[in-house]
């Protein structure tokens, strides 16, 4: 549908909360907590905060959880009874407060996840959230969205995108049926589109580079000694993989208590030691460059290739959180450089 522009007063902003909580959605939105600002279930707009970048954690556990269960089972003598996931218990969702750069990263994971088969639990999960994103008014120096195909006020991903005006009122920007839907619980809060222009109310983000660049230089250097050198610092801990709004690795375990059981998929990382070691014990990435390499290939060659989207949205979480101090940003930009 084509984008519908329209003004939202500050004071009407709370109004509109009320009324999407009132309808029986779940709304998730960032919360702070000490220092920390992360995705949390709220009942009201004052348990909310604005003053984040980005959060600690992205978005996507509300349709990939970090633990999912797939199917149980019971024993009998009979046999084994698998008894199906109750897909009519995932709610209908709101995450409230989504930055573009989260916004971006469900496209790549639904081309993950329906990629050859439909993933059904995945994509009931999507289709019952509504996706409200924020524009974002500021920056720091893990940002680079606009290198990877995005920037600040991005409409990709969102249902419905609201952007803070100098004044303190909000553009609001319905794309999807799903923002129109918002848009009807309290029609009478959207007033005609503002004269003020969005651009001057972004961040600004300086483009370093394009992704089609990686994807090249990362091909042409593939065997280049960048990827165990870039590797030296990395401690294989998982949380670049666990912070990323696009990464969508998981083991799939069974818990079995007696004679009942499930099947669970948990989040995982091509980072981790074990993540390709075979039954035989022979592992084909058994160095952390080689690990390295498979990351930045998987998102910047990989999947443009099979899935005709890319794995990065230039969010900057994963430089924030590491504890080793790998920055991707700067390793990209040697990458471009080589």
């Amino acid at each position: 549908m084509t984008i519908e522009k329209y003004l939202v007063k500050k004071a009407s902003l709370s109004t509109l909360f009320d009324k999407i909580k009132a309808s029986g959605k779940t709304i998730k939105a960032p919360v702070k907590k000490r220092h920390t600002t992360d995705f949390a279930a709220v009942g009201s707009l004052d348990e909310t905060t604005d003053d984040y970048i980005t959060t600690a954690q992205s978005a996507k556990s509300a349709v990939f959880p970090r633990v999912e269960k797939l199917f149980g089972y019971v024993k009998s003598k009979n046999g084994v009874e698998l008894v199906d996931y109750d897909l009519s218990t995932i709610p209908e969702t709101v995450l409230w407060g989504v930055r573009p750069c989260d916004a971006a990263g469900f496209d790549p994971l639904n081309a993950i996840f329906n990629w050859d088969i439909n993933d059904v639990i995945f994509s009931t999960r999507l289709a019952r959230t509504t996706i409200v994103g924020f524009a974002c008014a500021k920056a720091d120096s893990s940002c680079f969205c606009t290198s990877v195909g995005g920037n600040p006020g991005s409409t990709a991903g969102s249902d419905l995108l609201f952007t803070k005006l100098s004044n303190g009122d909000y553009l609001a920007e319905i794309i999807t049926e799903k923002g129109k839907a918002i848009q009807a619980l309290a029609p009478e809060l959207f007033e005609a589109a503002p004269s003020e222009e969005k651009e001057q109310n972004l961040a600004t983000v300086e483009q370093k580079f394009t992704r089609e660049e990686i994807k090249a230089k990362a091909e042409q250097y593939f065997e280049s000694d960048v990827w165990k050198e870039q590797a030296q610092r990395c401690i294989s801990c998982g949380t670049c993989a666990f912070v990323c709004p696009t990464c969508a690795c998981f083991d799939i375990q069974d818990e079995g208590h007696g004679k009942h059981g499930q099947r669970i998929r948990i989040w995982d990382s091509c980072g981790f030691s074990l993540f390709t070691q075979h039954t035989s014990g022979h592992n084909p990435r058994e160095t952390q460059g080689r690990r390295w390499r498979q990351r930045v290939m998987h998102k910047f060659s990989y999947m443009p290739d099979r899935q005709s989207v890319y794995g990065c949205v230039g969010c900057g979480r994963c430089s924030r959180a590491c504890p080793a101090d790998m920055n991707l940003l700067e390793h990209l930009q040697q990458i471009v450089k080589l």
